[in-house]
């Protein structure tokens, strides 16, 4: 009955909503474009206690979007003795997401892949008063400055969410059935091995339905919420598998 309360005033993203999120997305990926062109820029300064072992989330202020709310996340880790290397290994690692991102990851794989460019899926489930299962797909692209320092831009190509999941009746929502918990999100992250140990820093950014009138309750934890807690999620999951 909630979920399809909340999906009565609006389902699939407004045009000009997306359209925000595209042109929003185009300038965060040339300022790190413009990071990325030399080792002394490639992360945004960090606080001093991330090296001592305590990751570090802040927002980041985002302009106005028509008909939909636009979050940006940034989050930094320090992981003592881990290497670049071992973080590419990780990230290209997607049969392995279900086990390292565990319980948010349900699902995941390449679908197909071309030396540093590839299409991902997974599957995905977010609980918060309620619990959303999405299908998820993504065009991802690897790319390293040198040995030290590498980068990686995952873009969502297709966000489904699913009715009933696991179960005989399980099925996609078309567009005008979903709720609009999670319209689009694109990943980005920045590595940077140095001082014995491995600097990482993700940003995501994140497209959600508006806050519906009489239904602010449930729906918007769920979509303030959600974004940062699953930037934060990622960033610790990271962290402890490059740990072991």
């Amino acid at each position: 009955m909630i979920l399809s309360a909340a999906g009565r005033s609006l389902a699939e993203a407004p045009s000009a909503a997306n359209a925000a999120f595209s042109s929003y997305a185009a300038i965060v990926e040339a300022r790190l474009a413009r990071q990325h062109q030399a080792a002394a820029s490639f992360l945004v300064p960090a606080s001093p206690e991330v090296r001592r072992g305590v990751p570090e989330i802040e927002s980041i202020a985002t302009p106005a979007v028509p008909g939909a709310l636009l979050h940006h996340w940034r989050g930094t880790a320090f992981v003592p003795g881990a290497s670049a290397a071992d973080f590419e290994r990780l990230l290209r690692n997607f049969g392995a997401y279900p086990q390292i991102y565990a319980p948010q990851v349900l699902r995941a794989g390449v679908l197909r892949q071309d030396g540093d460019h590839l299409t991902a899926f997974m599957r995905v489930r977010q609980k918060h008063v309620i619990a959303v299962v999405m299908d998820t797909s993504y065009d991802v692209t690897l790319a390293r400055l040198d040995p030290q320092h590498g980068y990686s831009m995952s873009r969502s190509t297709h966000i489904a969410e699913i009715d009933s999941p696991g179960s005989a009746s399980e099925h996609a929502l078309s567009p005008a059935q979903e709720h609009g918990f999670l319209w689009r999100l694109n990943t980005y992250w920045s590595y940077e091995e140095r001082d014995g140990g491995l600097s990482i820093q993700i940003e995501s950014i994140t497209l959600t339905r508006s806050i519906p009138h009489g239904l602010a309750w449930v729906v918007q934890p769920f979509v303030e919420s959600i974004p940062r807690e699953s930037l934060e999620f990622t960033l610790r999951a990271t962290a402890n598998a490059l740990h072991k």
